[in-house]
């Protein structure tokens, strides 16, 4: 199954530096990426909270980072902050290629990013693209395989934590040194377990990216009474069919509670199981 990817930006990174400058900002070691790979990367602040989640590809001597397009004036300009002196180049090469998201499928040049997903990136030409399924198909595969992604709106909310990005060091390297909140995520890994993970939910009503989580009978939820605190965010959503599908993140410890959108009146979210 072959679907467009036009909901996300490309960008180039270049030059003699390029490794090592992704290698000091980025989560994952870059130096382990092969050309048959779409490296899951969190980009994050100095709190170790993530800016944006990176796909990062391999093309020869240069990477290529995939990201949803509504965040690429903030990325660009920012990684740009940090090449200083460096031998780097950033540009934005999302209208030279068209990213072509493939599922259950092999292709000689796909980069595979999880479970039955992969990517390729096909130069744009003026051929007329047909015999491509939705992107709805696509985004029911990331949420079918707990794909995560960050968007403006959840942008410096989150930790690798809350979306499992630390599980097999699928997204976190714990021994790769240094990069921007490096300090914060490897404290919360070396303390214990996480007390936020992501789990998939479906509902009968609508649900938007940025929407809480509430549980009344959470502990915090008790303790503050009329005051409603959050007990989880919605960071990836889908209406598929009849039925509305999410990612979220969520407090480990009330995961078997009931679980309501914004407050105790929201439409309930019924946890479906991914194993």
């Amino acid at each position: 199954m072959k679907i467009i990817l036009n909901d996300r930006a490309l960008l180039k990174i270049s030059g003699a530096d390029s490794e090592l400058f992704l290698q000091n900002q980025l989560s994952n070691d870059i130096m382990k990426l092969d050309n048959s790979t779409a490296q899951i990367n969190a980009y994050c602040q100095h709190q170790g909270k993530i800016i944006s989640l990176f796909w990062v590809m391999k093309d020869e001597e240069s990477f290529l980072l995939s990201f949803p397009l509504d965040l690429l004036e903030k990325i660009q300009s920012r990684l740009q902050m940090f090449v200083i002196m460096s031998d780097v180049v950033i540009e934005d090469v999302t209208k030279d290629f068209c990213q072509v998201g493939l599922i259950n499928e092999i292709h000689e040049r796909a980069f595979i990013i999880k479970d039955q997903l992969s990517v390729v990136l096909e130069k744009y030409n003026n051929e007329i693209l047909t015999d491509f399924e939705s992107i709805e198909m696509w985004h029911k595969a990331c949420i079918d395989s707990q794909l995560p992604e960050i968007f403006s709106i959840t942008s410096e909310k989150l930790v690798p934590q809350m979306l499992n990005l630390d599980i097999n060091e699928f997204g976190v390297n714990f021994s790769k040194g240094c990069y921007p909140g490096q300090e914060v995520v490897a404290r919360l890994h070396y303390l214990g377990s996480a007390k936020r993970r992501l789990f998939t939910f479906e509902s009968n009503l609508e649900i938007n990216i940025g929407d809480s989580l509430y549980c009344s009978s959470s502990k915090s939820a008790k303790a503050r009474g009329a005051r409603y605190k959050s007990s989880g965010m919605v960071v990836f959503k889908l209406k598929y069919n009849s039925n509305f599908y999410c990612l979220a993140t969520l407090d480990v410890e009330i995961q078997d509670e009931k679980i309501t959108l914004n407050n105790e009146q929201g439409p309930t979210l019924i946890k479906i199981n991914n194993e």
